[in-house]
């Protein structure tokens, strides 16, 4: 899915730029040093990349996390890495708090005349794709960014390197690849906004019909172009993205809540019990009640 693009400007004096939330991606303030920050609006939003890459932290809130092809939930706690031009979007069911850092290190960087950052290289390509990270991890990268909101300077340069360090450390299980594949999205094009606005329409309506000819109305598209734009730069159909999103709703409500699975499946936007049972086992491997089970859920045919 073709996303809008993002200037991101370092502040003066610094390799990379801390920022931080407390109620919304949207309202964002960078981090300068200890007690000293800049208001800024954030891009998190929406659809969206950038040519720097990005390690996120949600302190509170929870939500739908849109990594490349990847569709999830996230929750306090939720840590991923962001490789360049990657287009993500975290859609927030509420308020939340974060941090996130953005750097941006080409080859051309002096950050690699240093010998000792060479392994890094492998993990930046990794990310292209975006990384999640669990466990010891997780805890330990959380904890050094909540550090470096404190710090200053040569501090903060110092902090992110054990940071990057402690990153490329990291077990197998620890770290988990969201995008099935990466993403080399153009520097412009006229369709970022209108795609942007699809992803915005999906999202707020998914729960209910869902008719084709009203997102090629609001984009302006022909049927051709909008297909050929989504699938190029989302790595899915249309169809796919949306039936993606009910699903991903579908499986937190049976994992937490007490409806029926027909009435968890029509209230996500399924029209069809039978196509959505099909559906949720092919992506899950079990049926509706089999995931419930499996997820301490109450038990509701």
């Amino acid at each position: 899915m073709q996303a809008a693009q993002e200037h991101i400007r370092l502040p003066e004096g610094h390799s990379f730029r801390i920022l931080r939330w407390t109620q919304s991606v949207r309202e964002i303030e960078c981090i300068l040093g200890p007690g000293v920050a800049v208001r800024m609006t954030g891009e998190g939003t929406h659809w969206h990349y950038h040519q720097a890459m990005e390690l996120t932290l949600f302190t509170a809130g929870f939500g739908t996390r849109f990594v490349g092809d990847h569709i999830g939930a996230f929750e306090a706690g939720d840590l991923v890495m962001l490789g360049e031009k990657l287009p993500h979007y975290w859609h927030a069911a509420g308020p939340c708090s974060g941090f996130s850092l953005q750097w941006y290190f080409p080859e051309s960087h002096p950050f690699w005349a240093f010998p000792e950052t060479a392994p890094l290289a492998g993990l930046f390509r990794r990310a292209d794709r975006g990384i999640r990270l669990s466990g010891r991890l997780a805890l330990d990268v959380g904890r050094q960014m909540r550090e470096m909101a404190g710090q200053s300077g040569v501090q903060q340069l110092s902090g992110l390197l054990s940071l990057l360090g402690r990153v490329a450390r990291g077990g197998a299980g620890e770290l988990e690849l969201l995008s099935v594949r990466s993403f080399a999205l153009p520097a412009g094009s006229r369709h970022r906004q209108a795609i942007a606005e699809a992803v915005r329409h999906l999202v707020a309506h998914f729960r209910e019909e869902v008719r084709l000819e009203d997102v090629l109305e609001l984009t302006g598209m022909s049927r051709p172009t909008f297909a050929r734009q989504f699938k190029e730069h989302s790595g899915r159909t249309f169809s796919e993205f949306l039936n993606g999103l009910r699903m991903q709703a579908a499986c937190q409500e049976l994992a937490e809540g007490n409806r029926s699975v027909m009435d968890t499946a029509m209230g996500c936007g399924f029209s069809q019990i039978s196509f959505f049972n099909r559906l949720f086992r092919k992506k899950n491997g079990c049926s509706p009640l089999e995931y419930r089970a499996a997820a301490g859920g109450k038990s509701a045919g």
